[in-house]
């Protein structure tokens, strides 16, 4: 069963969105599309201070069977990566929506989050 957090707000392209109390964004993909993926090996983010607009790509992940570009959420500025999958890229398949997040953005537009999916959409998405 795949795991889909009430509290996120997704994209058609796999990504998750978890918005913090101070109003920034991290990032990361979903249970979904880490399954669909496999076995996670790689994965290249942007640095620090990285500005992007929504649907950008910020980044790639690569898989034992496939490479994939990751697509910007929503338009900001990168505050912080998760250097921890620079050593442990499997966190993606183990914890994607805790230990696997991949960026931090700040400065996200509010009509950008409203565009998102919501769980029970994505779910109807994936099927």
């Amino acid at each position: 069963m795949v795991n889909i957090p009430a509290d996120l707000k997704y994209t058609a392209e796999h990504e998750y969105v978890r918005v913090g109390a101070d109003g920034t964004a991290e990032v990361g993909i979903t249970d979904y599309a880490q399954g669909e993926l496999g076995d996670v090996v790689y994965v290249e983010l942007p640095k620090a201070g990285t500005k992007f607009s929504k649907h950008d790509v910020f980044g790639t992940i690569e898989a034992v069977k496939a490479v994939s570009e990751l697509f910007a959420p929503l338009s900001g500025e990168v505050i912080a990566i998760n250097e921890r999958l620079d050593k442990e890229p499997a966190l993606v398949n183990t914890d994607p929506y805790g230990a696997g997040w991949m960026i931090r953005v700040s400065g996200a537009n509010k009509s950008d989050l409203d565009e998102l999916l919501d769980a029970d959409a994505y779910k109807k998405q994936i099927g």
